[in-house]
């Protein structure tokens, strides 16, 4: 499995089926089940790999810009809405993964793709009928990418920063 592999297999979803995740999917779940287990593992790693990259503080002001701010402690921002969020930006393709990366106020707001978590799963068991217990180097969970949420003179803490906020969704101030 190599990048343009992996965009490919982004590139096959199907959004004449919006509304039905698993539709969606489907091309590209069909696609990555023909291959080796060992590319279904590739694909989540570098899928992890791309929301580790877009889990940052800006990539957050991007994506909330205008009803959040990721550098107000007072402001709660939910993990799962954030890593949900990201997974558009995968879901849409190299061309805005890469837009965002640059320029995060590129992010589209107020959409979530969660179902794009699952693709490398559904692959797996749909070539193996086993369970899939695959972890990868990095963790696509919000607010994992320390140095993308290194804190800035802005940021300040408050009653979602601290620590009786439960680490999964405490940000770092």
């Amino acid at each position: 499995m190599n990048e343009a592999l992996f965009w490919d297999l982004i590139g096959r979803f199907d959004w004449n089926e919006t509304g039905d995740d698993a539709a969606v999917l489907l091309p590209a779940v069909t696609a990555l089940s023909r291959m080796t287990v060992e590319d279904i593992f590739a694909f989540d790693d570098l899928l992890a790999e791309k929301l580790y990259a877009l889990d940052t503080r800006e990539v957050c002001r991007g994506i909330y810009r205008g009803s959040l701010d990721p550098d107000n402690g007072d402001d709660y921002i939910s993990a799962d809405d954030f890593l949900y969020a990201r997974c558009v930006v995968v879901a849409n393709g190299k061309k805005l993964f890469d837009a965002v990366l640059a320029d995060p106020s590129e992010a589209p707001q107020e959409l979530e793709f969660e179902a794009l978590l699952y693709l490398a799963r559904m692959a797996y068991e749909k070539k193996t009928s086993g369970e899939y217990d695959h972890l990868t180097p990095v963790s696509w969970e919000s607010f994992s990418n320390k140095a993308g949420w290194a804190p800035t003179f802005a940021t300040k803490s408050g009653k979602y920063t601290g620590a009786n906020i439960p680490p999964g969704n405490r940000r770092p101030t």
